[in-house]
């Protein structure tokens, strides 16, 4: 039987999870062999609408998201639900929604509304009691136990790593079964944090973003026991995308070592599974 990713988040070694943000990544971070993918907010917003991660998709379109990613993937997919899209019916709402969709985790912070990327300036949080209830909702409104609540504090930015901390415990005591402390600024904060809890611990990787970007093996031996890297995937799209079109533009021609193979990339898409049903029904008249 399968290990589900509750199970393996209770084991004593770091899960890596890349940001997957449209059907293409997931497929090919699928096909490439991970224990867990986490579909980013941030990216998935940019690639289905053009927008910035500021509170602008709807429960409905990211749940959509949610429901074709985790059925194009046999990995468990940790999803970016935001602030739970508004009060405790929509928490009890989106939470019941993630689950029955396919996805493994759903995570939730403790902004206000509208939320802001975790690696910006300008984010707000909510009363910590607020979140508390959020939280308590959250557990009580999923049907298995299986289904991971991640709790978010961004309250790091704002209002210190006390506080973060301090939100943080509150956060465990309600329920949450991973904790998220947003956008810590030193390896010593990290330490920190890693020391603070026994329940699994979840660290944000932003290449570019205000976290120390370590070795994976560094994030484990602090006490981390999932590292996210939402903004890999999508910044070495856009790179390759931008390289690829300047070439175009100016005439130059694409080295092959540049590009996905195009016949890799039929099986990548599924055209094989295609072809043997178009031979079989066609040997069949």
């Amino acid at each position: 039987m399968p290990v589900s990713l509750s199970q393996r988040v209770r084991q004593k070694r770091l899960i890596v999870a890349p940001g997957v943000y449209d059907l293409i990544s997931v497929k090919v971070a699928d096909a490439i062999g991970f224990e867990a993918l986490y579909m980013t907010g941030y990216g998935t917003v940019g690639a289905a609408y053009g927008l910035p991660d500021a509170g602008l998709a709807t429960y409905t379109e990211m749940l959509d998201r949610v429901r074709t990613m985790a059925q194009s993937s046999a990995t468990p997919l940790v999803a970016d639900a935001d602030t739970g899209y508004g009060g405790l019916l929509n928490v009890q709402r989106t939470v019941q929604g993630y689950e029955a969709a396919g996805a493994a985790a759903i995570q939730i912070e403790d902004q206000e509304f509208p939320k802001k990327c975790g690696h910006t300036a300008g984010r707000r949080v909510i009363d910590a009691a607020d979140m508390v209830r959020k939280i308590r909702v959250a557990v009580e409104s999923r049907s298995s136990s299986d289904f991971l609540i991640i709790a978010r504090t961004d309250a790091r930015t704002q209002l210190g790593l006390d506080e973060a901390l301090r939100r943080a415990e509150a956060y465990a005591a309600a329920g949450a079964d991973v904790l998220f402390i947003e956008s810590p600024e030193t390896e010593e904060e990290l330490r920190l944090i890693g020391r603070a809890f026994d329940l699994p611990l979840l660290v944000n990787v932003v290449h570019g973003g205000r976290t120390p970007v370590l070795a994976p093996s560094d994030y484990e031996a602090m006490g981390f026991r999932i590292a996210i890297y939402p903004a890999a995937g999508f910044l070495g799209a856009a790179h390759a995308l931008r390289e690829a079109y300047v070439r175009l533009r100016d005439g130059e021609p694409l080295p092959d070592s540049t590009l996905y193979k195009f016949t890799d990339f039929h099986r990548l898409m599924g055209f094989e599974r295609i072809w043997e049903f178009e031979r079989t029904h066609s040997e069949a008249d």
